[in-house]
């Protein structure tokens, strides 16, 4: 029997197990129990369910006027900054905000040049497109149109998205499509990412998803599924999860933070006053940067990581005031890049920003205190150069704990 049989047919055993012990084909991710029996059966350790019962909770402030839900238990913000802000007219003060239909800037500056995607259709490039499309899975790569597609495929790797291809909500920005009520997400995805990216031989993996409001946990126990099977058909490969904020419910966030990924991703998107003009209004800044502080709660030592855009109005002030928010809850990483309207009916691009204001940031972050920045036109969020410091950093502090160093 080759490797690549070997690892189908133990997915395939953990499939068949998995539903034998679930009452339905949508099992575990219905629900926000901690792990089912049919997974902690793999395990060495007892899965215990996370108590947050006691953790304080309150509406999360979006700074907008209007509270975020869930309860996420975090640092509240500066009452006088936010009262000053929900005060301040953008148009009295010169401060711009980006709209949609509004001028975009005349011609893309020299630096978005990029190879198109066919340009690096090799033999690795191709062995992820026929896996990804054989297992009818989805990437964010594909979906969100991102310029780095070839650069990541060459590579051998792509961001894969869970939970379908269909968002719930709509935010201004994105190009993933959206419906109130997108299909029942696929209870084998699980098991096909394993089989995926086992295939694919990688040392990192990036998992996303698009938001699942309609579903009671987010997906919380999807991802959670997903993460356990990949460190079960390979032990030594590092995983991130980009979420979500579940609503700021805890529950769902601990059930993803204890599920033995590396690292913990949640992007703010944008400063606190674009948030009402570029996010959907489900979403808010201080429930994003509370999901952040909670993960790292509940699982010391985690790695957490956000992303901003830029280019849809912010000053350099308001980026910085954001760097100190997220330091303030303990984010390890961040990474700048430039937003890039997809379509008409998106928010209009307000300026496109320099590689040295991107090269500034990059340098004040440091100075914050984050353990790496990624900061540049191009750069996104699953940025590939990222994955290359954290699994160098990750296999440090393995080695430095008496753990095996994974292969770089």
């Amino acid at each position: 029997m080759n490797k690549d049989t070997s690892i189908t047919t133990r997915l395939l055993a953990l499939s068949v197990i998995s539903l034998l012990n679930s009452q339905s084909l949508s099992f575990a991710f219905q629900t926000r129990a901690p792990l089912s029996h049919s997974w902690a059966i793999f395990s060495s350790t007892e899965q215990k369910p996370i108590d947050t019962s006691s953790s304080p909770k309150y509406a999360i402030s979006r700074g907008d006027g209007s509270s975020g839900g869930g309860g996420v238990p975090m640092k509240k913000p500066n009452q006088n900054r936010q009262r000053q802000e929900e005060e301040t007219d953008d148009e009295d003060n010169n401060l711009v905000r980006p709209k949609v239909g509004a001028p975009m800037p005349i011609g893309r500056p020299s630096w978005f040049h990029v190879p198109a995607p066919s340009q690096f259709e090799t033999s690795r490039y191709q062995q992820v497109k026929e896996s990804l499309s054989n297992l009818s899975l989805h990437t964010v790569c594909e979906e969100a149109q991102c310029p780095n597609i070839g650069e990541c495929w060459n590579g051998g790797t792509g961001t894969i998205m869970l939970l379908g291809d269909t968002c719930t909500r709509g935010c201004m920005f994105c190009a993933v499509k959206t419906d109130g009520k997108p299909p029942e997400p696929d209870p084998f995805e699980p098991f096909k990412t394993a089989e995926a990216v086992t295939k694919w031989g990688v040392d990192y993996i990036v998992l996303t998803s698009v938001d699942r409001d309609d579903i009671p946990d987010g997906g919380a126990q999807h991802f959670a599924t997903t993460v356990e099977l990949l460190k079960q058909a390979k032990p030594d490969l590092l995983v991130e999860c980009l979420v979500s904020d579940f609503q700021g419910d805890p529950n769902s966030v601990a059930t993803l933070a204890t599920s033995g990924l590396d690292v913990y991703a949640h992007n703010v998107e944008t400063v606190e006053r674009l948030q009402k003009f570029v996010r959907d209004s489900r979403a808010g800044y201080w429930q994003s940067i509370g999901t952040l502080e909670h993960a790292k709660r509940v699982q010391p030592g985690l790695y957490t990581k956000t992303s901003l855009m830029l280019g849809l109005g912010e000053t350099d002030e308001e980026v910085i005031q954001t760097m100190k928010d997220l330091r303030s809850v303990d984010v390890d990483v961040v990474t700048f890049g430039q937003y890039l309207r997809p379509t008409e009916n998106h928010l209009s691009v307000v300026e496109y920003v320099t590689p040295e204001k991107f090269e500034y940031f990059k340098k004040v972050g440091e100075e914050l205190g984050f353990k790496y920045v990624a900061s540049g036109p191009l750069v996104r969020s699953s940025y590939k150069a990222g994955e290359f410091y954290l699994t160098h950093m990750i296999n440090k502090e393995r080695k430095e704990k008496g753990v095996e160093k994974m292969k770089e």
